[in-house]
């Protein structure tokens, strides 16, 4: 089985890209053939910016841009996608957030028919690991944790029907040793697919 797992952040040498190759890394521990791509939208230049031809396409009134098309078929081809992100402002990073605005699109995720939603994507296991730097009472006493579920596992992948089986929060980000979240995000790869089966 194979995974695209998608990471958002400027620095390829973040704790979040460090997370995104050891999830990688536990991928192919796992002994059973799986395999990971790492999609790191930064370096590959990804543009967020919802236009103008994202809008008619939308509309279905013209076809998707080549790179939302490409985006689409390399999520078509994993039999999971993971995504992995700073906490910026409680919710996704703007390039993540963009992609997501982008390829997530109607007539491909879901399609709004007659004013009837179709979900599209119930095939697609989703695996949510946000990296922040706060502590979990922070996260627990403003309702940071629920929030972000409702925005994001519910709002986003719930409307296209695609279940969310591990939504993972890596969190004090800021220490030093980062040891803990780390082992965290290999255990998370070498077991995706057995969490997938099941």
């Amino acid at each position: 089985m194979h995974a695209l797992i998608v990471v958002s952040h400027p620095d390829p040498e973040s704790l979040t890209h460090h997370v995104a190759r050891k999830l990688a890394e536990g991928v192919a521990l796992a002994d059973e053939g799986h395999t990971a791509e790492i999609a790191d939208l930064a370096a590959e230049g990804f543009d967020p910016r919802f236009t103008a031809g994202d809008h008619a396409s939308h509309r279905k009134q013209a076809p998707p841009d080549s790179d939302v098309t490409r985006e689409q078929q390399r999520i078509d081809r994993a039999d999971a996608l993971v995504l992995v992100y700073p906490v910026y402002w409680w919710s996704f990073p703007g390039l993540l957030k963009g992609w997501i605005d982008r390829v997530f699109a109607n007539g491909w995720a879901y399609d709004e028919r007659d004013g009837k939603l179709v979900k599209r994507l119930g095939h697609l296991p989703v695996h949510l690991v946000a990296i922040g730097g706060a502590d979990p009472g922070t996260y627990d006493r403003h309702g940071y944790f629920d929030a972000m579920k409702t925005q994001i596992d519910h709002g986003i992948f719930g409307y296209c029907g695609a279940p969310v089986v591990t939504s993972e929060f890596l969190l004090e980000s800021d220490l030093p040793d980062r040891t803990a979240q780390l082992e965290a995000a290999r255990d998370l790869g070498r077991g995706l697919f057995s969490v997938v089966a099941a």
